[in-house]
């Protein structure tokens, strides 16, 4: 038969009962319209299938640690900064190789005056408007410089790599901090879980008493201590359940997440299933001898060298002669400019001169008259290929004393490299002690571990007869909560303990490896 659970009265397709037991949230609404609207097997099927992918795509929601990482890299404030800093050191780089690119340039004015003024003509001095537009175009390029701007640019190709290990030292702590906030989280939800049993538990106990007060058979005291237990533990849960908010709020803030979104971590099933690598393959020399070929830090403060290297060796470079060359075109136009224009055609003129006595007949003479020279402005294109003009320059700077700026230069050029092979050398020396430091700690947390586990089960064990003498009235109620408080703090202990382990694992993976995962 296909209906062979009853569930209030209401038959369930066996199959899809696990799924509708699993996910409490949905199984009322299904339970309801199962028994309201009547549905077929068919309809069944289908209203089950869906609720069940509701119910999946509900639970796709968590936040897995993966997810966390990567949202993370995308939004954190800080690797955007460091980015920006990657960033403006490529585009420092890109400037000085477009450097070696000879300049060009280009101008083009104009003036107006009026008054005295130079005449553009004849450079005396006259009272008159002057307008005039003047034009030019120049390359300059350095012919030998010394390598200064080779050295240059390989200093900034260097500069550029270590931002790039900054910023990929910043992505690297970015994802072992949001691991750390995510077992942290872990960690306090499980120890939540155990304040909950706890309190489950003092409650059973204190029904239980109630019971044998009512019979007479405990005193009345006993009740009065297990509520003040109760109080107890319920104080404690409500600190527990606080702390898991707190370390959700620091995870959001490492995600750059709104505080108000909701955040649920996925939880793994089994935290002790979780890859360690044995304690045994985690020897503080190897590893550091690891970190050293794959720690961003240590690669930036070598990149960080080797610029600041290169810089000196440009420093130097200007102690040497530069040979440059330039060239220039232009050409200029003024209103103040003229030329003089066409005479036009000669002319013949009679003039008479007298009158012969005898005969009366007028004396004449003929003279060819030329016209007045006409002055005009001389047009603009005229203008340009009269004043064009063409310059050729080599020139050789020699530096002889420059205020001892040059030799300073050089001097902190070269301190400079010598303090960042210190900070080389503290950055190095700082990660070996936070190395061994790590190891240290994750063999203590190893110790610890084993000995809450040991506790644990004696702890346990001391409860289990503990709760068979109270409930027979053979142990009085102080004794009784003080058994059960041994217990609460040998869970706590041992979930704390055990976490702290995982942490310092993690750690000493992450000094290896560079990475780290759950």
């Amino acid at each position: 038969m296909l209906y062979t659970e009853m569930v209030n009265g209401i038959a369930i397709p066996k199959k899809f009962w696990p799924s509708i037991k699993k996910n409490e949230k949905v199984s009322s609404q299904l339970l309801y319209f199962w028994k309201v609207m009547r549905i077929s097997r068919i309809a069944g099927v289908i209203l089950v299938l869906l609720f069940a992918d509701i119910t999946s795509a509900l639970a796709q929601d968590k936040w897995s640690l993966q997810r966390c990482v990567d949202y993370a890299l995308q939004n954190n404030l800080q690797v955007k900064q460091q980015e920006i800093q990657r960033r403006l050191s490529e585009l420092t780089l890109r400037q000085s190789k477009l450097g070696m690119i000879p300049s060009v340039n280009a101008g083009l004015n104009g003036s107006y005056s009026q008054g005295r003024n130079p005449s553009p003509l004849t450079n005396t001095y006259v009272t008159q408007s002057l307008t005039g537009v003047d034009g030019s175009l120049s390359v300059s390029a350095d012919i030998f410089n010394w390598f200064n701007r080779q050295r240059t640019i390989t200093a900034n190709k260097y500069d550029l790599e270590s931002n790039s290990f900054l910023l990929q030292k910043a992505r690297n702590d970015l994802a072992f901090n949001v691991a750390t906030a995510f077992l942290q989280i872990l960690l306090n939800v499980e120890q939540v879980k155990v304040n909950e049993v706890n309190v489950e538990v003092t409650k059973q106990n204190l029904e239980n008493t109630k019971k044998l007060v009512i019979a007479g058979s405990v005193p009345e005291s006993n009740q009065a201590d297990l509520e003040a237990q109760l109080a107890l533990d319920s104080t404690n849960l409500v600190s527990a359940q606080n702390q898991v908010t707190l370390s959700i709020l620091q995870m959001k803030a490492y995600l750059n997440l709104g505080f108000d979104i909701p955040f649920e971590p996925e939880i793994p099933a089994n935290i002790s299933s979780l890859p360690i690598a044995p304690l045994s393959e985690m020897a503080p020399e190897m590893v550091y001898s690891q970190a050293l070929t794959t720690y961003p830090l240590v690669k930036a403060d070598l990149a960080k060298i080797q610029s600041a290297y290169y810089i000196y060796k440009a420093n130097k470079s200007t102690l040497y002669p530069k040979l440059s060359i330039a060239g220039s075109i232009g050409s200029n136009y003024s209103n103040g400019i003229t030329k003089n224009g066409d005479r036009g055609a000669p002319f013949i003129y009679t003039d008479t001169i007298g009158v012969v006595s005898n005969s009366g007949v007028p004396v004449t003479t003929e003279k060819v008259i030329f016209p007045n020279q006409q002055i005009l402005k001389m047009p603009f294109h005229e203008q340009l290929d009269l004043n064009f003009q063409q310059m050729a320059r080599l020139s050789l700077s020699i530096p002889i004393f420059n205020g001892w700026q040059a030799r300073t230069n050089i001097a902190k050029a070269k301190l400079n490299v010598e303090t960042l092979e210190l900070t080389r050398d503290i950055d190095n020396q700082k990660l070996k002690q936070d190395i061994y430091t790590a190891h240290a700690n994750a063999v203590a947390a190893l110790q610890k571990y084993n000995s809450s586990t040991t506790g644990v089960v004696a702890a346990q064990k001391a409860y289990d007869f503990a709760t068979k003498r109270f409930n027979l009235g053979l142990m009085n109620t102080i004794d009784y909560i003080t058994t059960q408080g041994k217990l609460y703090r040998a869970q706590i202990e041992k979930v704390s303990a055990q976490y702290d382990y995982i942490f310092k694992m993690k750690l000493l993976e992450f000094y290896r490896d560079q990475k780290i995962s759950l």
